[in-house]
């Protein structure tokens, strides 16, 4: 069985599906490896690193997708790359299928057999699978980066000759796995922080790494959902939350915003009115700028000035740490490819919720419940 990884071609895309690391376990498995040339430069490997692990190497894309059996990428394949695919290959990657279900819909006429990285189920047996996980972790430790290196001030307490000067206070909003990763990393480099989520259950974890938790008198008994996610919330639940967040927001020198809902526009946060009564010098990171932002004036990969504030919307921190992200995206990959191969072939066992709950595309239709009834389908 081929296993194929390609170059990305999505502007910006450093990453890459499969390095040395993972390839091993998949060639103990007796697994057939092959790159594209070029396809891990960006993230730390040559294409000699790849020949010396025994992975042959090709120039052409189109001609790789033709022998592939199955295909790792990090980015949903393009019309080309979909078209090139042979019937019946099996994809694994990102597909962003709640939020472009178009696009598991030209898979399926294709008649390839998809598994989504965005669809592990939330489980300890799925851990080393959870794609999702390993690439927010590195958005969360890039976005305190980009936070201290866009605003006025230094994240750390600094006395000097010429007198102290205080720590700044940043506000994390959105306690998942990015934005506990952000209070990790912005307590660690000296900052005084807090964070806010609708999410009671993340209380101890934010108390855990060092920083205050923001409670609003609101009612958040039903803001839990599925798999720990955070649930969709009221427009008059939303505006009472902007109100008495906007206090905190106010008050920050910096602002990382994680909040999200799957398959749905990340929601409003952050209003104009709350930006303007920031400090000149003062700087909002939102990553959620990919399906809309959580503030108000957010643009998706645009950095926006407004009154001495500076509002940026990153939607691919991850890519920006290619030789790390890489890495662990990889292993997620290859565990997750492992656990569907059994005796050198994919095999589908559907009463297995890792594999079902994954499972995007097969057999010439869309498969996955959610997605089918987001394309319409009976």
């Amino acid at each position: 069985m081929l296993v194929v990884a390609l170059r990305e071609t999505v502007p910006g895309e450093r990453r890459v599906a499969l390095v040395p690391d993972a390839a091993r376990a998949l060639k103990k498995a007796g697994l057939e490896l092959a790159v594209q040339a070029g396809a891990g430069f960006a993230a730390g490997v040559d294409d000699a690193t790849y020949e010396r692990e025994q992975i042959a190497v090709s120039p052409a894309a189109a001609e790789l997708l033709g022998r592939a059996d199955v295909v790792l990428k990090v980015q949903a394949p393009s019309d080309a790359e979909i078209a090139s695919m042979k019937r019946g290959a099996t994809l694994l990657s990102f597909l962003r299928p709640l939020d472009e279900p178009a696009i598991a819909a030209r898979l399926a006429a294709a008649g390839i057999t998809s598994f989504a990285m965005e669809l592990v189920p939330r489980i300890t047996r799925a851990q080393a699978m959870d794609a999702l996980s390993s690439q927010a972790s590195l958005a969360g430790y890039r976005a305190v980066l980009l936070a201290g290196a866009s605003m006025g001030k230094i994240l750390p307490m600094m006395t000097t000759a010429a007198g102290t000067i205080t720590a700044a206070r940043v506000l994390v909003i959105g306690a998942g796995v990015a934005g506990l990763q952000a209070i990790a990393t912005a307590r660690r480099l000296g900052a005084v922080v807090e964070a806010y989520d609708t999410r009671p259950a993340v209380k101890e974890q934010i108390a855990s790494l060092g920083a205050r938790f923001v409670e609003l008198p609101l009612d958040t008994s039903d803001a839990e959902g599925a798999g720990g996610y955070a649930k969709a919330q009221s427009d008059e639940f939303l505006a009472k939350q902007r109100e008495l967040l906007g206090a905190r927001v106010k008050l920050s020198d910096a602002v990382i915003s994680t909040a999200a809902v799957p398959g749905a526009r990340a929601p409003v946060l952050i209003d104009a009115e709350t930006v303007a009564g920031m400090k000149p010098g003062s700087v909002i990171v939102d990553l959620a700028a990919a399906t809309g932002g959580n503030c108000v004036l957010t643009r998706a990969d645009e950095t926006v000035v407004v009154n001495g504030v500076t509002v940026l919307g990153p939607t691919n921190l991850p890519s920006e740490a290619s030789v790390d992200a890489s890495r662990v995206y990889a292993r997620n990959l290859a565990t997750l490819l492992l656990h569907l191969v059994k005796d050198g072939a994919i095999t589908l066992d559907l009463d297995d919720e890792i594999t079902k709950g994954t499972l995007l595309t097969h057999g010439g239709q869309v498969v996955h419940p959610t997605v089918r009834a987001k394309l319409g389908l009976s």
